[in-house]
């Protein structure tokens, strides 16, 4: 299953700034709905998101009415994510130094980010530049549901990732456990779970979009992203995949180790 880990890290993404900025799916309409009727996301509402890339999820606040300060490392992605939403503010900088004000912030954001961040230094930093009642939502695709039947496709894929065979496993939790996502979260005491979910969806790709998308992914390596180009193309040009986008939202404690009511 395609994930991050190999290779350049997340500067990866910035040498591809603008493959990244079109091969990455919208995130689901029922996430944003249940940001909504959680009363996280509303007019008005001051967001601060971490690793914020081109502004996949930039976009969709905004129009929601939010003020949103983005913080992204790269400087192609940002500067992709200022053109297009120049209501932003941008701050280029990484999740671990960038000036977060305290109390700032009502909503901390971190769409398909979490991963690359040093959560011992980054979640003491959200909790002190959320109000005392802010939140902080995670969520993340995860490209190929384990829960889905293997598709002819995934079966490919399955098999090109298992020829690496020597590599290191990432000291973090798998992109699909989310449970143990949680516990890593809340283990810090800063932050409390208050919703869990998960959104199953699926999409129609072409070769040429299995090959941008792949592009994207920091560990995959030109030639594999070649081979499942060639996978789409010898299983009729089209492929429909089985994606899951897991949602986790956190109440800030009221003290690190407190938890909030």
């Amino acid at each position: 299953m395609p994930g991050e880990g190999r290779g350049l890290g997340p500067w990866h993404f910035d040498a591809h700034a603008e493959i990244y900025d079109r091969a990455r799916p919208d995130y689901p309409a029922a996430l944003w709905k249940r940001l909504w009727e959680f009363g996280l996301l509303r007019c008005g509402v001051r967001v601060v998101e971490l690793g914020a890339g081109t502004g996949l999820a930039t976009g969709p606040m905004l129009q929601a009415g939010a003020a949103v300060t983005a913080v992204e490392p790269g400087q192609g992605l940002a500067g992709r994510l200022q053109r297009r939403w120049p209501e932003a503010s941008v701050i280029i900088d990484r999740a671990e130094t960038a000036p977060l004000p305290s109390a700032a912030f009502d909503l901390a954001v971190a769409a398909t980010a979490i991963h690359w961040f040093d959560l011992d230094v980054v979640l003491p930093r959200i909790h002190r530049a959320l109000v005392t009642d802010g939140h902080f939502a995670v969520w993340r695709h995860v490209f190929g549901d384990p829960s889905a039947v293997a598709t002819p496709f995934r079966q490919r894929i399955a098999e090109i990732v298992a020829r690496r065979g020597d590599l290191t496993p990432p000291r973090r939790p798998a992109d699909f456990d989310t449970e143990a996502w949680v516990r890593r979260l809340t283990g810090s005491g800063h932050f409390v779970a208050a919703h869990v979910e998960r959104f199953s969806w699926t999409i129609e790709l072409s070769a040429d979009q299995i090959h941008d998308l792949f592009t994207t992914f920091s560990d995959w390596t030109a030639a594999e992203v070649d081979e499942a180009a060639r996978a789409v193309h010898t299983l009729g040009g089209h492929i429909l995949e089985h994606y899951v986008t897991p949602l986790i939202i956190l109440k800030r404690a009221a003290a690190p180790g407190t938890a909030t009511t």
